[in-house]
């Protein structure tokens, strides 16, 4: 049996997942310094969840000389932004008028894309992406001599400028990794075959977030980095500034007696007398039902834990034997400057990695940015 003792928040504010580019850009001024050429900041999948074109504004303004992202529907926005906008995922039939027509670089890991940016009107200027050890995304290395020569002559055509090469690690979140110098040495046997294929590419481009900040060897011209701008380090090497905070009321309490059940499945049944919180976030939201019973939140200074599986629009949080007023602030996750959990927990208890938390945040949280400068004056 338990006891409702209220079901209406006292405010009207519901999830609210407030994005500090102050923190965008105290990292990216870090990221630009490691880096020994230009740092490309990349903005895909909305900024890593934080918002594209505030991420972008914030690391142009801190270091970052150009943007890159996936596809060209993401490049669409950042155009009045001035600067060099590289794009390199997309299909074969993707809109490459376009592209050549509003600057936007391309990524070329084909002869099937080469000919198809080749036929479109327009001089475009492209990258030459190189598998370098995924088996993912780039050109296989069987097609890489071809691709260059191939590409080279569409340059004297007047089809393409090959303005860069391209490739990625697959370890470099474990810096030490074999799969690293084989990527070195893969993509440096790629740009011998560009330069003997006649290409000059002026950009050349390997490291990510996590050889920037741990291996200097893969930097090149520029880093592309991405998930270090919103303060996420995969390589676990460098203190960064989380950029994201995520909050929520609680909407209901009750006192609940011992043994009693929680959520679907009855997952998690009380151990003592206690009080249960509902917050109304949920796996629609971005948070892993995966971290269901393993999962804590920040009430009143203290962490408390989820209990139960989380649902689709709810979690309950064990209270204690206080419990809170309804309408208090839950921290779900932030910076951990306050106590918090922070992404990188919610991540550790889900089993995944701290990407998939911030990207796959809900629309219908609602969003407040604070930019750089208004986080200035306020110090």
């Amino acid at each position: 049996m338990s006891a409702l003792l209220a079901t209406r928040p006292r405010t009207g504010a519901g999830p609210r997942l407030d994005v500090d580019l102050g923190a965008v850009a105290d990292n990216t001024r870090l990221l630009a310094g490691r880096a020994t050429g230009e740092l490309m900041a990349v903005v895909k999948a909305d900024g890593f969840g934080h918002g594209a074109v505030d991420v972008a504004r914030t690391a142009l303004a801190h270091g970052a000389t150009r943007l890159g992202v996936t596809s060209l529907e993401e490049a669409w926005p950042l155009l009045d932004l001035g600067v060099p906008v590289l794009s390199w995922l997309n299909h074969v039939d993707a809109d490459w008028a376009a592209a050549t027509a509003h600057g936007v670089e391309v990524a070329v890991p084909s002869l099937q894309h080469l000919a198809a940016v080749a036929a479109a009107a327009g001089r475009t200027r492209v990258h030459l992406h190189v598998d370098a050890g995924m088996a993912r995304d780039g050109a296989d290395p069987s097609s890489w001599a071809l691709l260059c020569r191939t590409a080279r002559r569409a340059e004297q055509r007047g089809e393409v400028d090959v303005v860069g090469v391209m490739g990625h690690l697959g370890c470099a979140d474990r810096p030490g990794d074999d799969c690293n110098a084989l990527g070195r040495t893969r993509f440096a046997w790629a740009l011998e075959h560009a330069r003997a294929a006649g290409l000059r590419p002026r950009d050349r481009h390997l490291a990510a977030t996590a050889a920037t900040l741990t291996d200097p060897r893969t930097h090149h011209t520029m880093s592309r980095v991405g998930a270090g701008l919103v303060g996420i380090d995969p390589s676990g090497s460098t203190v960064l500034r989380p950029a994201m905070r995520l909050t929520a009321p609680v909407i209901s309490v009750r006192r609940v007696r011992a043994g009693t059940p929680v959520g679907y499945g009855h997952a998690h049944r009380t151990a003592t007398a206690t009080h249960l919180g509902l917050v109304p976030v949920g796996y629609a939201d971005g948070l892993p039902r995966a971290a269901s019973g393993r999962a804590e939140v920040l009430v009143r200074g203290v962490r408390r834990p989820v209990v139960g599986l989380v649902s689709m629009d709810q979690l309950v949080v064990d209270l204690g034997v206080r419990g809170v007023d309804l309408g208090e602030t839950v921290t779900v996750f932030g910076p951990g400057d306050a106590g918090e959990p922070t992404v990188a927990e919610w991540a550790a208890a889900a089993g995944t990695i701290e990407h998939e938390i911030v990207t796959g945040l809900g629309a219908r949280v609602e969003r407040r940015v604070r930019s750089a400068a208004h986080l200035r004056s306020l110090s």
